[in-house]
């Protein structure tokens, strides 16, 4: 099954990729606080805890191999509003790869954050508005992008969710296929932090049409979710980011990805 390697600009199989589908615990900030939104409305959210480090602290104790952060006000400000807590965060945790999302819009924030020990940043609105800002990124900061898709019905949603674009989300992957990017993080709005099951099919598809590894997020919901995906890892699925779930003590990171581990071993 060949695909296009956006790290090494090369024809590989996905079959052939040895790493094991990453379980990414996602911490969401808020006001200085970890919380978790209901289809990304603001207006709709749970506070989950008023120490990020700390709830970060529980996500490696249980065995994490990465973390996803949001800066949720750094979304709708254009600008890193959070971005002292993220750096605390990486901080802490010198040697786990952090992926950051949430208002990234310049070189100069990307900059700053892989100072600070953040490993991948995520260009979600910029990508939409400015495709080409994606190209220059990867090419100044080579292995460290991520493109965010987040969806509604198929097609990218912009400016924290708040609006829905006419641009649909493969067709948009596919666009960055040659420059470069580390992986795409595709969000079904419709499932996200629904606790309703993630949409395996549309991510599949992402990550065959766009051949760029996907890194699934929305509707993970208890560890059923883990095994479907799992089971499809070799297809592109490079992990799969939980929130709500893992909070609400629906699904064990632990648990998930001793599976996780367990059937992309098989």
């Amino acid at each position: 099954m060949a695909s296009f390697n956006t790290a090494n600009r090369s024809i590989i199989d996905f079959d052939e990729l040895e790493t094991d589908m990453l379980i990414i615990p996602a911490i969401d900030l808020k006001d200085g606080k970890c919380v978790r939104l209901r289809q990304g409305r603001m207006d709709d959210s749970t506070v989950f805890s008023d120490s990020p480090v700390e709830m970060a602290a529980k996500w490696v104790e249980a065995g994490c191999r990465r973390l996803h952060l949001v800066d949720l006000n750094g979304a709708f400000a254009g600008e890193p509003v959070n971005g002292e807590i993220v750096k605390a965060i990486a901080k802490a945790f010198p040697e786990l790869p952090i992926q950051i999302g949430g208002g990234i819009r310049s070189p100069e924030i990307i900059q700053a954050y892989l100072d600070a020990g953040v490993d991948y940043v995520i260009i979600g609105t910029k990508a939409v508005k400015e495709p080409e800002f994606v190209t220059e990124m990867c090419q100044r900061f080579p292995g460290h992008i991520i493109v965010g898709l987040d969806a509604q019905d198929g097609y990218v949603a912009t400016d924290g969710w708040a609006e829905v674009s006419t641009v649909k989300a493969t067709d948009l992957a596919i666009r960055f296929r040659n420059d470069g990017v580390s992986s795409i993080v595709y969000t079904d709005i419709s499932r996200d932090g629904m606790m309703q099951g993630v949409n395996v099919e549309a991510t599949v598809a992402l990550a065959q049409d766009a051949g760029i590894p996907v890194i699934a997020s929305g509707g993970v919901t208890n560890i059923e979710d883990i095994r479907r995906l799992a089971a499809v890892a070799d297809q592109g699925i490079l992990g799969a980011i939980t929130g709500r779930a893992i909070y609400e003590g629906t699904l064990d990171v632990a648990e998930a990805q001793a599976l996780s581990d367990q059937l992309c071993k098989v």
